[in-house]
């Protein structure tokens, strides 16, 4: 791993009664990208929101860079402020201001937080956009965009405050399947350039293609980290690999029998993915046959 960008480190979040955040550690090198793979309520979306604050841990430490807050000494709002700068987030759902044109939702921050001159705020904005690939829609309003349009919108609008971390829960989640792909290249293109993101996702195909680190996470914790060839390819941990058996072929998971399911091609995308270890054979846990 190379220079430390990101460092969590015994982070706790607790909702009520429910312990989300059980100690969770973390680390994240400069340049890399690291997706969290994991269950619903397994605590990976309050891990990423604690990144920025927009969750708050009751203890623990986050840090980003040179800014280092740690929430178990009630950190001040300056403090907080300070380590939100350092990252930009992009929902599930876009939040674009649908009063504004696509051109203004990226210069708003730009202008009104960060103070930058009108002319070259807008300069930077069209060059986001000829990147996420839509320039042409500089004027048009959010309602005349289709949700992976507004989607790439948001991710330039995130870029546009030049953070030193992107942070991405669920991006292509609320999408349309059909440009779930238009989305993925930009995150696909923006590793290739080098920025540091962090990830939740359960697209487990693009994970394999773009990190550089996979955590999965199950009741709060870290399950298991490593590589994508081997958390996901080779995983140590039986709870791995009984949550991708379900992502990948849920209905083999469930010991539906290979006359009763469905052709899906998209699992020769993931046969690749069978474990050696697994207590059925490869040709099994495709088939569903025995299971």
């Amino acid at each position: 791993m190379g220079e430390i960008l990101v460092t969590v480190d015994n982070l706790h979040k607790s909702f009520g009664q429910n312990k989300v955040l059980k100690g969770v550690d973390l680390k994240v090198a400069q340049g890399s990208v690291t997706v969290l793979i994991g269950p619903s309520g397994s605590g990976k979306t309050t891990l990423l929101r604690s990144l920025n604050s927009l969750t708050r841990p009751e203890a623990g430490i986050v840090g980003i860079g040179s800014v280092t807050v740690d929430f178990g000494k009630n950190p001040s709002k300056s403090e907080i402020r300070e380590l939100r700068a350092q990252s930009g987030m992009v929902f599930q759902a876009h939040h674009l201001f649908p009063h504004r044109t696509v051109i203004e939702n990226i210069v708003e921050g730009p202008l009104y937080v960060q103070k930058e001159p009108q002319a070259q705020a807008r300069e930077r904005a069209l060059k986001l956009l000829e990147q996420v690939g839509l320039v042409d829609k500089a004027d048009d309003y959010p309602s005349s965009l289709s949700g992976g349009q507004q989607q790439r919108v948001g991710i330039a609008r995130a870029l546009a405050m030049r953070p030193k971390l992107m942070l991405f829960d669920e991006p292509t989640s609320a999408l349309d399947p059909e440009t779930v792909g238009d989305v993925l290249v930009v995150i696909r293109d923006l590793a290739k350039a080098g920025w540091t993101m962090v990830i939740v996702t359960h697209e487990i195909r693009f994970a394999e293609q773009v990190a550089d680190h996979v955590a999965f996470l199950d009741s709060g914790v870290i399950v298991e980290e490593g590589s994508p060839k081997q958390v996901l390819t080779d995983p140590r941990e039986p709870r791995t690999r009984e949550f991708l058996r379900r992502v990948l072929d849920p209905l083999a998971a469930e010991g539906v029998q290979g006359d009763q399911r469905l052709d899906v091609p998209t699992w020769a995308k993931f046969d690749h993915l069978s474990d050696p270890q697994t207590p059925y054979p490869r040709e099994t846990v495709i088939s569903g046959e025995g299971i």
